[in-house]
């Protein structure tokens, strides 16, 4: 399938998607949001991606949100039409995994800012890694907007202080990658030319698990955060049963005994 927008590769059962529209710092327009929507259906029906990498093109921005020129041209949704306000009908809530609940694992590669929308590829990460030179800020309020959505995904991952700070400054401050680091909001920083090469290694380490395991152990941590202790244990033991039909359940202990790498089945998702 062509994109132009996106950039989408698969191989050694990892699937980068690269956003680029590096000329607009890879901020997202209508048609990059609705691309990425096609992408997320692509590798949730790939039995051969295991892992997903998410990085940006060129070395200035991963994303830097929803694009202003399409904010002035009136391109984001603004009908007072009650139906035409529904969150999930909005293709900017389409724009990474977790929001499409694709459970294979995700990787994101910060190869530079983060701002605004763009933050949501961090918030609804599995694992981050960033530049050196990353930067994060947030100018929804600078631009008259509500700075709503990305910063409650990112009360998940750090101090709701940093989170406030980062929303009401409005970008007057940046979040260095080394303060993102010691905050929790990444979990590695790492030399610019080192970035991809860390973030494959790391893809490629995850690929060699049993891939509908690795996607129902990630279903079952994400939706635990929308519920209490008990209830999320819950969840994730219903899932764990519905894991033990798996053929990768009996392959895993034979191929340890064996001594031998497992031959796991392919997953589509359920």
């Amino acid at each position: 399938m062509e994109f132009e927008t996106i950039v989408f590769e698969v191989e050694d059962r990892v699937a980068t998607v690269t956003l680029n529209r590096p000329d607009r710092h890879n901020a997202f327009n209508e048609q990059m949001a609705l691309e990425l929507t096609r992408a997320w259906t692509l590798i949730k029906q790939d039995p051969e991606v295991a892992c997903i990498i998410v990085t940006g093109a060129g070395d200035k921005a991963l994303c830097t949100g929803m694009d202003v020129a399409d904010v002035a041209r009136g391109g984001t949704n603004r009908s007072q039409d009650p139906n035409a306000q529904k969150r999930e009908d909005q293709p900017w809530f389409k724009i990474t995994a977790l929001q499409n609940k694709c459970w294979k694992p995700v990787i994101t590669a910060i190869n530079g800012m983060v701002v605004g929308g763009g933050l949501h590829f961090v918030a609804d990460s599995d694992l981050t890694i960033a530049a050196e030179h990353a930067t994060f800020f947030d100018t929804h309020v600078k631009v008259g907007l509500v700075a709503g959505i990305e910063p409650v995904g990112l009360a998940r991952r750090m101090p709701l202080e940093a989170v406030m700070r980062m929303s009401l400054l409005g970008g007057s401050e940046r979040m260095s990658a080394q303060e993102a680091h010691r905050l929790g909001l990444v979990g590695e920083v790492v030399a610019a030319d080192q970035l991809m090469t860390r973030a494959r290694a790391l893809a490629l380490m995850i690929a060699e698990h049993s891939p509908a395991a690795l996607a129902r152990s990630k279903q079952a941590i994400w939706e635990s955060l929308d519920r209490g202790l008990e209830d999320g244990i819950e969840h994730a033991w219903q899932i764990i049963i519905k894991h033990n039909g798996s053929p990768d359940l009996e392959e895993g202990a034979k191929a340890f005994v064996e001594k031998r790498k497992p031959k796991w089945a392919p997953y589509t998702g359920d």
